[in-house]
């Protein structure tokens, strides 16, 4: 395994541990909701430097992972962005922690004889959380950081933001 993989997936690993904290931390209960924001600036991080080592890698998994990642992080940004309390909120949390051990399990495999296709590594039950999920969020919330000049206008359909994605890991 090349030394630019080695470093990517160490400190991936200590980044997965942050959000797993941050997860935590957001349990406890929807006014922790903000730790979400902190978890897409993370998992944003590890999305980053996925597709960076995509660049270089003969693997397919850091691609994968980045795409992956990069779903993490809209549903983390949005779920910041819930505006009530209740049964939706404790829902997202479950997935994010579900999404999160899975992101650790596919960095752990990138570059070894255990890697395997996304495909393989997620479950159809995993996708139709990730739809349902999607299709419940408000209209209009960022699917990244936030900003100053945040009354810019939104997209049309941020749904398709995450069909496009799945698309991209063959699996829409």
């Amino acid at each position: 395994m090349d030394e630019i993989l080695l470093e990517f997936k160490e400190e991936s690993k200590g980044l997965v541990e942050e959000l797993l904290d941050i997860l935590d931390s957001a349990e406890v209960g929807f006014d922790h909701k903000d730790e979400l924001e902190n978890y897409g600036q993370i998992v944003d991080r590890i999305m980053g430097g996925a597709k960076s080592v995509a660049m270089a890698s003969d693997s397919p998994m850091p691609e994968q992972i980045g795409s992956y990642a990069e779903l993490c992080k809209i549903v983390g940004y949005k779920g910041s962005q819930i505006s009530e309390d209740g049964p939706f909120y404790t829902v997202v949390i479950a997935f994010l922690q579900d999404a999160t051990e899975m992101l650790e399990v596919m960095i752990d495999v990138t570059g070894t004889k255990k890697e395997q296709s996304i495909k393989e590594i997620l479950s159809a039950t995993f996708l139709d959380r990730l739809k349902w999920i999607s299709e419940r969020f408000e209209e209009g919330l960022r699917a990244s950081v936030a900003t100053k000049t945040d009354d810019a206008p939104k997209k049309e359909n941020e749904q398709a933001d995450i069909d496009s994605i799945l698309k991209q890991l063959g699996l829409g």
